[in-house]
């Protein structure tokens, strides 16, 4: 790759609660079609359980397991969070250190279709 278009960096995952389903679906819609993930696994209702601003607290709510390039993280993690409905999201991103080359590479693509290439 040349010019402005960043190197693959190899397969990462983003997680993120969800106030509920259309919240999640409405920010993956977003983050697909800006092609900053590949896919957003959108699982059931599951209960959390958290501390926030010291006390504890108890919320239904939705999680989402987002699949980007590692080159993509930083800034797949910073729309979520613009387009996220709390105030703080929790958004937590990390690379995965392994993958078949087939799930790679298509990963690698959102590099090419977010350069318009």
């Amino acid at each position: 790759m040349s010019g402005n278009t960043p190197e693959p960096g190899g397969p990462a995952l983003i997680w993120s609660p969800f106030e509920d389903e259309g919240d999640a679906v409405r920010v993956a819609g977003q983050l697909l079609d800006e092609r900053l993930v590949a896919c957003a696994n959108i699982l059931g209702p599951m209960r959390s359980l958290f501390v926030w601003r010291g006390e504890r607290q108890e919320a239904r709510e939705t999680g989402v397991l987002f699949k980007t390039d590692a080159a993509l993280l930083a800034r797949a993690i910073a729309r979520l969070a613009e387009l996220h409905s709390y105030d703080e999201p929790a958004a937590l991103g990390w690379h995965a250190a392994e993958a078949p080359p087939a799930a790679r590479a298509w990963l690698a693509a959102l590099l090419a279709a977010e350069a318009g290439t």
